[in-house]
């Protein structure tokens, strides 16, 4: 799905709220945010695989969807936080029906697996 997707007005609201969360990272990142702000370099740590240009880009993008805020504390070295914005958490909110179904699949999943 492109990002142009994300600002199409002519395709259905759940078309335009995975377009909002496509792509690997973004639904981990909304995850680890509903505790609270955190630095880029936290949200680094806590995804391994996930690469600098990576978060930026997704953390850019979560912010242009008005999901993220971001703020820069004027200080030595400069320190920026992420947070999710009353809208993330909208999302976050209604997103989370989905990851209990998700968890109940991976669960029927670990059932049906047979033992080794």
């Amino acid at each position: 799905m492109t990002r142009s997707r994300a600002q199409d007005l002519n395709v259905c609201g759940v078309t335009a709220a995975i377009a909002v969360i496509d792509g690997k990272w973004k639904t981990a990142l909304l995850w680890l945010l509903e505790s609270g702000p955190r630095r880029p370099g936290e949200l680094r740590r806590q995804l391994p695989g996930l690469t600098e240009k990576v978060l930026t880009q997704a953390l850019r993008e979560m912010e242009a969807d008005g999901l993220v805020h971001r703020e820069v504390y004027e200080v030595l070295p400069l320190k920026t936080e992420y947070s999710l914005t009353t809208f993330g958490r909208e999302l976050s909110e209604a997103l989370a029906p989905l990851s209990d179904w998700g968890h109940r699949r991976l669960d029927k999943l670990a059932e049906a697996r047979p033992a080794s």
